[in-house]
């Protein structure tokens, strides 16, 4: 498991306009962590510290450990907000983790042994690439791996098939709802064949 923490500062020069400023002049973005029994705190952190904690897939389901004023807390990223062509954040949203209390959040989705798939002449369309989790803090995995290792041609992975690590669950199951993760399917370009060669038998 790697370990993740953040230094921020406590930011009382609130609106639109001091966030511009602070992004502007200070490198800095805006963010907000709130959850648990505290009320919101608004905050800021340095623009270059989140920017390599972001290069890390695994901090997007990770209990991060945020340092704030040399008060720490745990917290989950539950929201970004970025600039639309550059890419890089404008704004943060923290929730706040409470030890003994279940978390929902999204997990990256890792595809395993795709490569088998594709060697029997399929080829693969994923329909998801995160999902929504719940469980302890203590159980939230970093990502949630799906196995195409024995899928054919034709076959649909739906969630219900898909290993969940111990004490999570997915959140979509849990509401009745049993979604398609991935499915393999025959190459476009011969299927056009085929359809290219049956009409002109005709």
């Amino acid at each position: 498991m790697n370990e993740f923490t953040l230094n921020a500062e406590v930011r009382s020069d609130l609106g639109k306009g001091a966030s511009r400023r602070l992004r502007r002049t200070a490198a800095q973005v805006p963010a907000v962590i709130y959850g648990g029994t505290q009320s919101p705190e608004s905050i800021s952190l340095l623009a270059k510290e989140l920017a390599k904690l972001l290069e890390n897939e695994a901090a997007y389901a990770h209990v991060i450990e945020l340092n704030v004023a040399g008060q720490k807390q745990s917290v989950l990223i539950k929201a970004l907000q970025r600039h639309p062509a550059k890419g890089h954040v404008l704004h943060a949203d923290f929730l706040r983790v409470v030890a003994g209390q279940k978390l929902t959040a999204n997990v990256p989705v890792h595809f395993m042994n795709q490569e088998a798939a594709v060697k029997k002449g399929g080829e693969i369309s994923h329909t998801v690439t995160e999902l929504e989790v719940s469980c302890l803090p203590k159980d939230l995995p970093e990502f949630i791996e799906v196995d195409l290792a024995d899928a054919e041609i034709g076959t649909i992975i739906h969630l219900s098939q898909v290993k969940a690590p111990k004490g999570v669950e997915f959140v979509a199951l849990a509401h009745g709802n049993d979604l398609a993760v991935a499915n393999v399917h025959a190459p476009r370009i011969q299927a056009e064949d085929a359809e290219g060669t049956e009409g002109a038998a005709e």
